[in-house]
């Protein structure tokens, strides 16, 4: 699939030169050459080489990035502990925009185009200072689309309208979610807000209460605070929470489980803290139909009819460009200095996105 918003024009004298522009050049690139659990020393392990930039296959093109941000499953998979393995030694990155400055035999037409990517197959990632990128893994972006924003686009705004789509066929009144001073968790508030739904945030500081509640959260809990369970348990029934939205894993998934309502639904995104699911009172599966499911991107893209995902990612575009969505950047970085920006993401998670600017 292609997904396309506009179509242009490009000219063919402008794209020949780029593609003479761009032959046998070298590049600056991050360099992973071997895993490590050790998150330090996983750092510590990329380096910064020079490579040729790729050439682009008849479905493929290449892009002059932009931006690439670090995404917790960025920080996975240089540990080895994600669910994607690649050969090594690989360029990291799963996400990114930029620019296309050549392309492959069907490909031609997006010379000159926005992107944003996402990719995960066995291939370069995108941080570097050029990405080569099949179709049907990247997104033709709105001209009014800011780069900045795309680059985060590709993920965390399509995981919250996938699970708020699920909060929506269960037709929930609240949901419950953990990890809420993160970007997936900010966009799925203003989601279920815009959709009448209340949500019961979850965070682990006591600065994140203030924070989100500035940014207009209505019930904000710490997770190691006193009675947090017993808190949680009584909100939920309040507001008949039917659904939990799981980042992190360990016992707090039990306590959010445990607190829903009957009929309810434990959704597992992510799993933040490293732990399996504990915590769970066995009597809600047994007795109060309480289940647990998993919400995996690629699937529910897989899932979506031909031209649906188009649809929606032209409706999220919009909401971006007008400014009722937005990715928080905390800061940004460069290629050189990559391990420093990524100890900064590690160390505040919660204040936004570290951009790599090649």
């Amino acid at each position: 699939m292609i997904w396309i918003l506009q179509k242009k024009r490009y000219s063919k004298k402008s794209a020949n030169l780029l593609m003479v522009e761009n032959q046998d050049i070298k590049m600056k690139s991050i360099q992973l050459t071997s895993y490590n659990k050790n998150i330090i020393r996983a750092m510590l392990g990329l380096k910064l080489v020079e490579k040729e930039v790729g050439k682009p296959g008849d479905n493929e093109v290449l892009v002059k990035m932009h931006a690439s941000p670090c995404n917790p499953s960025d920080i996975a998979f240089i540990q080895g502990t994600y669910n994607i393995v690649k050969s090594l030694p690989v360029v990291p990155g799963f996400e990114g925009s930029g620019v296309v400055v050549e392309a492959g035999e069907n490909a031609k037409y997006l010379i000159g185009k926005k992107i944003s990517a996402f990719v995960q197959s066995d291939s370069e990632g995108t941080w570097a200072e050029y990405f080569v990128v099949n179709l049907n893994d990247l997104i033709v972006l709105q001209d009014e689309m800011d780069l900045d924003q795309a680059a985060c686009f590709t993920v965390n705004p399509f995981t919250a309208f996938g699970l708020l789509e699920i909060a929506l066929l269960r037709e929930s009144k609240a949901i419950i979610q953990n990890a809420a001073g993160g970007q997936v968790a900010a966009i799925v508030r203003k989601m279920a807000y815009e959709n009448g739904i209340e949500v019961i945030d979850i965070v682990r500081k006591k600065e994140s209460v203030e924070l989100l509640e500035s940014q207009g959260a209505k019930h904000v809990l710490i997770e190691d605070e006193e009675n947090f369970q017993e808190k949680l348990a009584s909100i939920s029934l309040n507001l008949r929470a039917n659904i939990a939205f799981d980042a992190v894993g360990g016992n707090l998934s039990g306590s959010m489980l445990n607190a829903l309502i009957p009929d309810a639904e434990l959704v597992v995104y992510g799993g933040l803290s490293g732990k399996p699911i504990e915590n769970i009172d066995v009597m809600g599966p047994i007795f109060q139909n309480k289940i647990i499911s998993g919400f995996n991107l690629i699937d529910w893209k897989a899932d979506l009819e031909d031209d649906e995902f188009e649809k929606i990612s032209e409706h999220l575009q919009n909401k971006f460009i007008s400014g009722d969505y937005e990715t928080v950047i905390q800061g940004s970085t460069t290629l050189e200095n990559t391990v420093k920006g990524l100890r900064d993401y590690i160390t505040n998670m919660s204040a936004g996105k570290i951009l790599i600017r090649p």
